[in-house]
C-alpha cells in the first residue's frame, strides 16, 4: 500500500461516470477514500462501490459550495465532469459552455473559498486541434476544432490563472481516447446513448445493434479511417494516483498527455474485435463528421518525467478483450470468449 494514499480522502467529481468509477476504485485500492461528486446525469449510482456520494450540479453554485463545505478536509480534487459527445458540442454550444465551463468555474469558486488547492483537471488531447506534428507534445500551440475541445481548454486557461493569483495546486491531464473496462468487468463504459466507436462495436458484432457506421473513410491515413490513440482506462485511473504521489511529493502544477504514443485506426479497432471475439462487425461507410480530426496519438514522455506514468495495460487486444468480457456480461451473452481461448 502506498503510504502517500494511505487515509486521504480524494473528491471525485463525476465519479460515477466511465472514468471517474474506475478512479474511484484505485483511490480505494490504494487506501484512500473516494468520495463522489455526481448529478447522474449520465453517470450510474451503480457505478459509485467505493465510498460515499453526493448528488450534485456544478452548474448550481450553492449546491456545489455546500457540497465542498460538507468535505472541506478532502486532500485533492479530480475534476472529470463534462460534457463530451463532439457531434452535440457542435449543435448545442451553449450547452457544453454551461456545463462544463461555467461548471468549472464554480468548482474552482468552490475551492478557493476553502483553501482546498490539489486539483487533477481531466482534459483532452482535442485541445490541440488538427495538426501535422505528430506525436503531439504538451508545448504545442493549442487550436481546438470543436467545441468541445474549445471547452477544455479555456478551463485549462482559467486553472493557470487560479494557480498564478491564488495558489491552486494542479495536475492536467489531456486524455487521449479512454477504452476498454476493468479486468474484473464490475465496471466499465455505460454511455447513454452510447457514441464511442468500440462499444459500438462490439454491440454491432454481438448482433445486438444494426450495422454500425464509420464516419469518414478519406481521411489521408494508410487505410483511409481516422487515427486515434487508445489508451486503457485502468491506466488512465493508474496516472491519476501517480498525480496525487506527486501532489504529496511537492508537485505545484503540471500539464502532461496521457496516452500511449501509438496511434490506432478505426478499421484496424474492428479488425482487433473479429480476432478477439470471433465475430466480423457490419459496418457501413458513412460522410465525416463535424470536429473530428485525422489523427491524434501522443507524446507521452513528459507523462513519465513529471508523474513517473507509462501505461501498462494498454495493449489493443487487451482493450479489446476486458471491454468484450464486461459487455458480455452486462448483455448476458454466452459466448465471451474469442476463437484462440479455450
Amino acid at each position: 500500500m502506498d503510504d502517500e494514499l494511505t487515509g486521504q480522502k480524494i473528491i471525485v467529481v463525476g465519479g460515477a461516470g466511465y472514468i471517474g468509477a474506475h478512479v474511484c476504485k484505485a483511490v480505494a485500492d490504494k487506501g484512500a477514500t473516494p468520495i463522489t461528486f455526481d448529478n447522474f446525469s449520465s453517470g450510474h449510482k451503480h457505478a459509485v462501490k467505493w465510498g460515499p456520494f453526493e448528488t450534485v450540479d456544478l452548474r448550481d453554485k450553492p449546491a456545489t459550495l455546500a457540497a465542498f463545505t460538507k468535505h472541506k478536509d478532502a486532500h485533492a480534487i479530480v475534476h472529470l465532469a463534462s460534457s463530451i459527445e463532439v457531434g452535440i458540442g457542435e449543435k448545442d454550444p451553449a450547452g457544453f459552455y454551461e456545463n462544463n465551463v461555467v461548471g468549472a468555474l464554480n468548482l474552482l469558486e468552490a475551492m478557493r473559498s476553502l483553501s482546498l488547492r490539489n486539483l487533477i483537471f481531466s482534459s483532452t488531447c482535442a485541445t490541440y486541434g488538427e495538426t501535422d506534428q505528430m506525436p503531439i507534445l504538451e508545448s504545442q500551440v493549442q487550436n481546438p476544432f470543436s467545441v468541445y475541445g474549445k471547452t477544455k481548454l479555456t478551463i485549462e486557461h482559467m486553472i493557470q490563472s487560479y494557480h498564478k493569483a491564488y495558489g491552486l495546486t494542479y495536475i492536467t491531464l489531456r486524455y487521449f481516447n479512454a477504452s476498454g473496462a476493468d479486468v474484473s468487468g464490475e465496471i466499465g463504459e455505460e454511455h447513454d446513448p452510447e457514441t464511442h466507436l468500440i462499444p459500438i462495436a462490439l454491440a454491432a458484432a454481438a448482433g445486438l445493434r444494426g450495422r454500425m457506421k464509420i464516419f469518414g473513410t478519406d481521411y489521408d491515413t494508410p487505410d483511409g479511417t481516422c487515427i486515434r490513440d487508445y489508451i486503457h482506462v485502468s491506466d488512465i485511473a493508474a496516472a491519476h494516483l501517480c498525480g496525487l504521489k506527486a501532489f504529496a511529493n511537492g508537485l505545484t502544477h503540471s500539464k502532461v498527455n496521457i496516452g500511449t504514443g501509438k496511434g490506432v485506426s478505426n478499421l484496424e479497432i474492428l479488425q482487433m474485435i473479429e480476432k478477439v471475439t470471433g465475430k466480423a462487425v457490419p459496418y457501413d461507410n458513412a460522410p465525416r463528421r463535424d470536429g473530428d480530426l485525422t489523427r491524434l496519438y501522443a507524446d507521452p514522455k513528459r507523462a513519465k518525467e513529471a508523474l513517473g506514468f507509462t501505461a501498462q495495460h494498454s495493449s489493443l487486444k487487451n482493450i479489446i478483450q476486458t471491454a468484450w468480457n464486461f459487455h458480455s456480461k452486462r448483455w448476458n451473452l454466452k459466448n465471451v470468449h474469442g476463437p484462440d481461448d479455450k
